[in-house]
């Protein structure tokens, strides 16, 4: 007889809160640490600030305010409130809201109630308070669990729902909330929303244009032209070129980021070419007019189809069912107001056409060196040289573990062997360096395929012609932690931002944090990560302690390793601030050396003596140390 039986007594029913905590990925995506902008906790907070929303447009409260601290999420909105005897029910009952009578919500990003309850479930606390015409009413939950529920009592707040809760941290693992992504996440809210003004953590967003505002914030440098601004029933769009490669989009579906695009990105690049070709009567290759474009474009659309329950690209072919098609609707939009624009804007059209032809010239100036650089790259033998590759890659798009992806960059054979014995070769893939990178500052993108570093690392990344075509989620850059290393690490955030800024936008790279020392006793053995956890866990161990510290990555053995690019992996992520300006940050750091960056390096040398206690000052590196800390994303 098998040993494996299938009777009634395996079949076993979920309730809600059960099924949301066992399959956390089909409600909110992946988890995370909150180093990613799409990590769950960030998913928590972006349901309950939808609600507000779908308040706001409904013309109710002009105000939410939003506090994060310690961990604890608190949002208060000054809508209508939810009806006072269904508290309990919309956030712990599936299927429950008001959004599915209604034909004003049908416009609405969550239209099948299991925003708040999965928020709800994932939650170690969370507690919900209504007010309602001088009448409030609280209930509080543990995971999912109603704990309290208070009676109807009289109030003299003003009407609105207050949420507040915890992420249970034994579902988010040692997850820190990133003040830069929840800022972006509040701004894309504000340039949705004019009128609307939300306070995080007391300082207050707020926008009068739009998504002209979004660009304008948002923009490297100086656009070529003055942002061009188009409005219509369901649909907003800007654009303008910027002065960078590649392409840039914000697109957005009934408020939702789209942040992988989807229906109405790919119609919007079809369209605004198509009408940019008509204009001039002459057949410019799209990739010519569209090189450099920075744009952003929002569309409401009758009961959306998503390809996740995370909502960030948009699988919708029609507006509405049986209505018109998503390239229809937006070809037809820029057909009118862009072509029209143009008429009344020769100045801009002018500009307009001398950027394509720029563009047509660079591309093909460089179309012989690519085919050359091309051939290089097979000749180097890339796949079994200088990259180790993994199985899965992001382009798999019906593959569960395609988000995992991750392409470690190393300096020299020893770190780049370490990593590859000891990552997981269906998700991680480990590329080579050998020596400096080339500083590629002010060149031009005839560098990218000139030097044999750029052009292998770019045929990795599968990145020559479209970021759609990246092969990997994550961009690692793992490097020593020296100065060295740090170098390295500065000469490749160049290259990306010079000739791939998109990469770094849209939050694919990343820096690994490994460790500077090893702490152990015959019992227990502790990474340490700074000078601060180094003198923590000698504490914690006590007399006797061992004490490594690792000078490279390469000192590190696999066995070691392991830990480090696995479930306890830590990234920083490359950001870029709010006002940042990518050409002003690498005339900075890596242009000719100025009396501002000496002076910067001056003030910042920092001579660090060993703080251990006097019976293991001989086993640490006790020499002294110096550190030039540079932070781009400051």
């Amino acid at each position: 007889m098998s040993e494996n039986q299938y009777t009634e007594d395996n079949i076993r029913s979920l309730d809600w809160k059960e099924h949301i905590r066992l399959r956390p990925g089909m409600y909110i995506g992946k988890l995370g640490d909150g180093s990613s902008p799409d990590d769950g906790i960030y998913v928590l907070v972006k349901e309950v600030i939808d609600n507000c929303i779908d308040e706001f447009v409904m013309g109710n409260g002009k105000k939410i305010e939003v506090s994060i601290k310690d961990g604890l999420v608190t949002i208060r909105d000054y809508g209508r409130g939810i009806p006072l005897g269904k508290v309990v029910d919309v956030v712990s009952k599936m299927n429950t809201g008001g959004k599915y009578d209604s034909k004003a919500f049908k416009k609405s990003v969550g239209l099948n109630g299991v925003g708040t309850k999965a928020v709800n479930a994932l939650s170690s606390h969370f507690s919900v308070y209504s007010v309602r015409d001088g009448k409030s009413k609280r209930a509080s939950f543990v995971r999912g669990e109603l704990t309290e529920e208070s009676k109807l009592i009289s109030s003299d707040e003003s009407n609105g729902t207050y949420v507040e809760f915890n992420p249970d941290s034994t579902v988010f693992k040692k997850y820190v909330f990133k003040k830069h992504y929840l800022e972006k996440m509040i701004w894309n809210y504000c340039y949705l929303n004019r009128g609307l003004s939300i306070y995080f953590n007391g300082n207050k967003f707020q926008s009068k244009n739009g998504l002209k505002d979004l660009l304008e914030d948002n923009m490297d440098g100086d656009p070529l032209y003055p942002i061009i601004h188009l409005e219509g029933d369901d649909i907003e769009v800007a654009f303008t070129h910027g002065r960078t490669y590649g392409e840039d989009y914000y697109s957005f579906v009934n408020g939702q980021h789209t942040t992988q695009g989807g229906t109405h990105q790919s119609a919007f690049r079809e369209s605004v070419a198509k009408v940019i070709k008509d204009f001039y009567s002459k057949n410019y290759e799209s990739s010519d007019i569209r090189q450099s474009i920075v744009a952003a474009v929002s569309v409401k659309v009758m009961e959306p189809v998503f390809e996740s329950q995370t909502k960030t690209k948009l699988g919708s072919l029609e507006v509405e069912p049986g209505g018109k098609s998503m390239r229809a609707f937006i070809n037809d939009f820029l057909k009118d107001k862009l072509d029209n624009f143009l008429h009344k804007n020769p100045e801009i059209a002018q500009t307009i056409e001398t950027k394509i032809k720029q563009s047509e010239k660079e591309r093909k100036d460089l179309a012989g060196i690519r085919k050359i650089a091309r051939e290089r790259s097979k000749k180097a033998n890339l796949h079994n040289k200088k990259l180790r590759d993994c199985r899965v890659h992001l382009t798999d798009l019906k593959n569960d573990r395609r988000e995992e992806t991750t392409l470690f960059i190393t300096e020299g054979d020893s770190a780049s062997g370490s990593i590859t014995k000891s990552r997981d070769v269906a998700t991680q893939a480990v590329f080579s360096l050998r020596g400096k990178p080339l500083n590629c500052y002010g060149l031009t993108k005839k560098v990218v395929y000139e030097n044999e570093e750029f052009n292998l690392i770019q045929a990795a990344l599968d990145i020559e012609d479209d970021l759609d075509n990246l092969r990997y989620n994550k961009v690692v850059i793992a490097t020593d932690a020296d100065v060295d290393g740090m170098h390295i690490r500065m000469l490749l955030l160049t290259f990306f931002l010079q000739f791939f800024p998109d990469l770094v936008k849209k939050n694919h790279v990343y820096v690994l944090q490994t460790p500077l020392f090893r702490v152990r006793n015959k019992k227990k053995t502790i990474y340490c990560y700074s000078d601060e956890e180094r003198v923590s866990a000698i504490g914690e161990i006590g007399r006797g302690a061992e004490i490594t510290r690792f000078k490279g990555l390469g000192e590190i053995s696999p066995d070691e390793f392991v830990h480090f690019i696995g479930g306890e992996m830590r990234l920083e992520p490359v950001l870029l601030s709010h006002d940042a300006s990518i050409d002003s940050i690498l005339s900075y750091f890596m242009g000719k050396n100025t009396q501002q960056r000496q002076e910067f390096i001056i003030n910042n040398l920092k001579v660090e003596k060993d703080e251990a206690d006097e019976e293991v000052k001989d086993e640490v590196a006790s020499e002294k140390e110096i550190k030039v800390q540079i932070d781009i994303a400051s």
